[in-house]
């Protein structure tokens, strides 16, 4: 092939290719800061604001549970029932991002992003702060919602789905749990970073990922709560076991997840980006 002459009419000029270089660029940026500003408005309200949106947001991821439990006690066990009952996972997702209430796997990514950003120590007390107050709100919503689903509100085979999911969550172990809270940490975050390009696609972007990671069994520290949770409160299974089985690995798999592999690999391309210009 014949090198050009630099009479190509196809050939950008460079300006064109500068503003080019822009238009590709610009949309991570944009992301950035747009999730790096959602983290530093959730810094500043104060813990009692954040307390019961956190509530709120564990009771309402209850729901994931009771509509994937509803779906499976409706449905023949055949292989192909979990393709229909993780649709009901995605419920509690749904309420709790749409709602705008405070989740603890959002939570690893929106405001690490200060703190990345920052670099200093108040950033960081007030980032554990957010973190704890949200992680226990959340944790007693789902201790509320499982202590709820109790008869004569659910039929006896309801109630069994409900403790044959409980029992899924936890039958893996504290190192598969770990490992599956990677990817569900993983999931969850990059779901927030799509958000805010997502515009009006917002609804299938939350189902779509949250079906992968229902889907692919990933724990998840709050939705994951729910199911085991229901296992404590009926004596299935002993808060310990939940605890150290379940709910402790499913919460260092998510902020690995969260935060490692989003937050900090995506604040580290754009300053990148920057330092290159």
């Amino acid at each position: 092939m014949a090198p050009s002459d630099g009479n190509d009419p196809f050939e950008p000029t460079p300006e064109e290719l500068h503003k080019a270089e822009e238009a590709t660029s610009i949309a991570a940026v944009g992301v950035h800061a747009a999730v790096r500003k959602e983290g530093e408005d959730e810094l500043k309200r104060p813990s009692s604001a954040l307390a019961w949106s956190g509530l709120a947001a564990g009771l309402s991821m209850g729901f994931s549970l009771l509509g994937e439990g509803l779906l499976q006690a409706h449905l023949p066990d055949l292989p192909w029932r979990p393709l229909i009952t993780k649709l009901g996972y995605t419920l509690g997702f749904l309420i709790v991002i749409l709602g705008r209430q405070q989740l603890f796997t959002e939570n690893t990514l929106t405001v690490v992003l200060p703190l990345l950003h920052h670099k200093d120590r108040t950033t960081l007390f007030n980032v554990a702060r957010l973190w704890i107050v949200v992680l226990l709100a959340n944790s007693l919503g789902v201790w509320f919602f499982a202590l709820s689903l109790r008869p004569p509100v659910f039929d006896p085979q309801v109630l069994e789905s409900f403790r044959q999911i409980g029992m899924e969550a936890l039958a893996p172990g504290a190192g598969v749990v770990f490992l599956k809270g990677i990817f569900g940490g993983w999931l969850i975050a990059l779901m927030v970073w799509l958000l805010p390009g997502s515009e009006s696609s917002r609804l299938a972007t939350i189902v779509i990922i949250t079906y992968l990671v229902g889907l692919g069994k990933m724990s998840h520290i709050i939705a994951g709560s729910a199911e085991v949770l229901y296992l404590a409160v009926n004596g299935a299974a002993g808060y310990a076991e939940c605890l150290v089985g379940y709910m402790l690995p499913a919460l260092a798999g998510n902020i690995l997840g969260g935060v490692a592999l989003v937050a900090a690999l995506n604040h580290a391309q754009v300053v990148a980006g920057r330092k290159g210009r």
